[in-house]
């Protein structure tokens, strides 16, 4: 602590004069950093026989500091914008044949579904070509996961199909361009700006919502085209489309044909190739896995060639084909977005913007776990926005990562983002060299294509089940995702299931309910042995080699304490004692953060339950009903109230211990109210104070904040009085040799001019710590912060101590 008769610097005295002018009172700030223990024993020389540890506070300057950019920050940030540049160096042959094999693999398996997708977008299906090619070409330069493939996905598909046929009066390219266009620049900004962990706030149970409610809704619209059937609208509420699809099954086409046999065809070969032969053969699973994968492109080879033999001879087709798809590039060119353009689309761009996120951050870090390695949310950002502003300009339209040709390129033997590259070089040989084949495709086996990627997008009731045993209110979520979709739409359902697991976390935080503790003393058991902690074998913080280990595991009798919920709700065994921890001292824990959400729901319990369990120092005695308060009732007729009989066995009010161990930061309005708490049960316990003890607060701004609002210290000077009082520290062991010493600044003096130091030249040495022969303690706390401890049972000794010394 500064002495007091230092010389005050001249920004100190500007400061004082400046807020005398202000009126503001620095007291508090003084009493913080001067509390009143300060000059009795409060650095306890003669108990931990060595300097004491002052911790230094937080100061705003020190805060703005955390995020000043520095050059090699920058230098980091600009690499870390091209992710690429930190392996491309040391891509290699072996590398580059596990990349061929993935790459060719999801180029067979991209080409059919964009088409598909892009039939979902209301949109020629070249354009899902153009996505295809952009999406892997671009991505692999920004990306920090190898399994990821971007490209048309049938969720985005269907939300731009949706806008397209909303504003028919506007060229469906110019929409989609441009809706990719803005929603990759507003995701490419969250991923400039590191915002990449708002995506945590979108939960597991709405991402399982979402994706099952729309495979449940796109299968439903695809079914009319399945069957070849037409006159309803397979856009509408899903519960609408179903109905009139059963309505109108008497106009089944020969469309059918073509639809359900692919679609029979696709499950069955997936079923033959994953379930019997892989277990038949299980030496061969890697040839059925990519017999599984190409399933899609034999089926539409098949199909198409089915088509071909029946249709040439026809001039007009028997059923609906894709007919001419152009060669080539024939969309690129410069987006056209103007006023109208972005009209239409701009109550659907929040949509589409999450489930851009949803989709490829969900999926990217899944696979991220499964492979083990880590990606970057805000990186992925970028990758995704890139993609979408560069796409318009080669005609593509929004995409993001899809989970089944993610899938297959994991398990395809995936070793870089570089296959992204092959993929691309595929899917420009299909635009320039395979588009005449594509004639013939039928539309119905192309819906067949979507309905089975699409069914492996819904959450199977197994893992529904989980969900049930791990968290039943947000089954219920889950539920309610799905059903939204089904009778709205996929962006209702969207917006209600992010909305509802805000409301779950805002009023699991509102009434985040505290738990008072008890003490039970255990000890540590293996096999009928008490294991025996030897503290002696820890001094030097060194652990004990294995023999000493095992000999020590026989022997007197060690325990310690643990602190239990006093109302047993942690589940632990019931035939467990927990006792209170003294009379008169209360320990809550705080479960789920303390700040201004959740700080009256905490304090109005904690305050209910000592009036309950304590009585006031001054029993008030009411003779005459109008001398009680009018918000006391008091004793029930025929009976007698505790203060009033002065029969009371309730302990006083003594200390109170606020575990903080769940806590990271406070704020304003709960420092206030734990000041309003502090005053109310000072009264209450008046004239005597109470003391306010905290075990692990671990934020230097938190123990910052509550020194200021005048907690970690005693409020009044206890040498007052001739009163004698020792705080309780906790202290570390540490060996001899490590213990180091300031020897410049306890001999105070110049080495190079061999005088003492003083005024001046004393602030300009630079202290140099020589390792010395010393005592083998040290605080673990600043010595002027007693009442902050490290642990529970730190805090209840200091306070069980005060209570003894008072």
């Amino acid at each position: 602590m500064a002495d007091s008769s230092a010389p005050v610097s001249g920004s100190s005295k500007v400061g004082r004069a400046l807020a005398s002018f202000l009126q503001i009172d620095l007291t508090p700030a003084n009493l913080a950093r001067n509390p009143p223990h300060a000059n009795n024993q409060g650095r306890a020389e003669s108990v931990l026989e060595s300097d004491s540890f002052v911790e230094t506070e937080p100061t705003v300057i020190e805060w703005v500091g955390e995020f000043k950019p520095t050059g090699s920050g920058f230098a980091e940030y600009l690499l870390g914008l091209f992710p690429f540049v930190s392996w491309i160096h040391r891509y290699n042959l072996k590398w580059l044949y596990g990349d061929l094999v993935a790459g060719i693999t999801v180029g067979c398996v991209v080409i059919p579904q964009g088409m598909a997708y892009a039939k979902l977008a209301n949109l020629p299906v070249e354009f899902g070509l153009y996505s295809s090619f952009v999406g892997v070409m671009i991505y692999w330069f920004f990306a920090t996961s190898k399994d990821i493939t971007i490209g048309p996905v049938a969720v985005m598909s269907t939300l731009v199909g949706n806008i397209v046929i909303a504003s028919p009066h506007l060229s469906g390219q110019a929409i989609a361009s441009g809706l990719a266009l803005i929603a990759g620049s507003i995701v490419t900004l969250l991923g400039l700006l590191r915002l990449g962990f708002v995506v945590e706030y979108i939960p597991l149970t709405a991402i399982a919502a979402f994706m099952t409610g729309s495979a449940i809704s796109i299968a439903a619209g695809q079914v009319a085209n399945l069957m070849g059937m037409t006159g309803f609208n397979t856009r509408g509420p899903t519960y609408l489309v179903i109905i009139n699809s059963f309505k109108h099954l008497p106009s089944t086409k020969l469309d059918a044909a073509m639809g359900l046999s692919a679609l029979f065809l696709l499950y069955l070969l997936r079923w033959f190739t994953t379930s019997f032969l892989s277990k038949k053969y299980p030496l061969q699973k890697k040839t059925w896995f990519f017999l599984a994968t190409l399933r899609t492109a034999f089926v539409l080879l098949l199909f198409t060639l089915i088509s071909f033999l029946v249709n040439r001879g026809h001039k007009k087709p028997i059923f609906k084909i894709l007919q001419t798809v152009p060669s080539g590039f024939r969309h690129m060119g410069v987006p056209v977005i103007d006023r109208e353009i972005i009209a239409s689309f701009q109550s659907e761009l929040p949509a589409t913007v999450i489930v851009m996120l949803i989709e490829h951050i969900a999926i990217s870090k899944s696979f991220g776990r499964i492979n083990n390695y880590t990606i970057n949310p805000s990186q992925e950002m970028i990758a995704i926005g890139i993609t979408n502003i560069i796409g318009p300009f080669f005609g593509g339209y929004p995409a993001t990562g899809s989970f089944s040709r993610t899938a297959i390129k994991s398990k395809a033997g995936v070793r870089t983002p570089f296959a992204g590259v092959i993929t691309g070089i595929v899917v420009l040989l299909a635009i320039y060299l395979l588009t005449a084949v594509f004639y013939y495709i039928p539309n119905s086996s192309l819906s067949a294509v979507i309905i089975h990627a699409v069914g492996d997008l819904i959450t199977p009731p197994n893992t529904v089940y989980k969900f049930w045993l791990v968290s039943p209110l947000e089954v219920f979520i889950f539920f309610a995702g799905v059903f939204v979709t089904i009778f709205t739409s996929i962006e209702n359902g969207i917006y209600v299931t992010v909305a509802a697991s805000a409301v779950v976390l805002l009023f699991r935080t509102a009434k985040a309910q505290g738990n008072f503790l008890g003490r039970v003393k255990i000890h540590s058991v293996v096999g009928d042995q008490l294991i025996v902690d030897d503290s002696s074998r820890y001094l030097d913080n060194k652990a004990p080699s294995e023999s000493s280990k095992r000999s020590s595991a026989i022997g007197s009798d060690s325990s310690r304490n643990v602190f239990l919920p006093l109302d047993r709700r942690d589940g632990s065994n019931p035939g467990i004692e927990v006792v209170s921890p003294y009379p008169g001292v209360f320990i809550y824990r705080f479960s789920e953060g303390f700040i201004y959400a959740n700080a009256t729901h905490y304090t109005e319990y904690l305050v209910a339950h000592i009036f309950e369990s304590t009585r006031a120092t001054t029993p008030q005695h009411h003779a005459d009903a109008g001398d009680r308060a009018w918000n006391d009732a008091g004793p029930k007729r025929g009976q007698v109230g505790h203060a009033d009989s002065g029969a009371d066995t309730r302990p006083l009010l003594r200390s109170i211990i606020l575990d903080f161990s769940s806590v990271n930061n406070v704020d304003i309005t709960s420092v206030q109210n734990l000041i309003d708490v502090r005053n109310q049960l000072d009264r209450y316990a008046a004239p005597d104070k109470v003391e306010w003890h905290f075990a692990a607060v671990n934020n230097r701004w938190t123990k910052r904040a509550l020194a200021a609002a005048g907690f970690g210290y005693p409020t009044e000077d206890r040498s007052a009085g001739g009163k004698n009082w020792t705080p309780v520290f906790s202290v570390a062991h540490i060996a001899e040799s490590e213990v180091a010493i300031d020897t410049r600044e306890k001999q105070g003096l110049d080495e190079e001019a061999g005088k003492p130091l003083t005024g001046r030249d004393s602030e300009d040495v630079h202290p140099v710590r020589t390792a010395v022969a010393g005592p083998r303690r040290r605080v673990v706390g600043s010595v002027l912060r007693p009442f902050f401890h490290p642990d529970i049972d730190g805090a209840l000794q200091s306070a069980i101590r005060s209570i003894e010394d008072r």
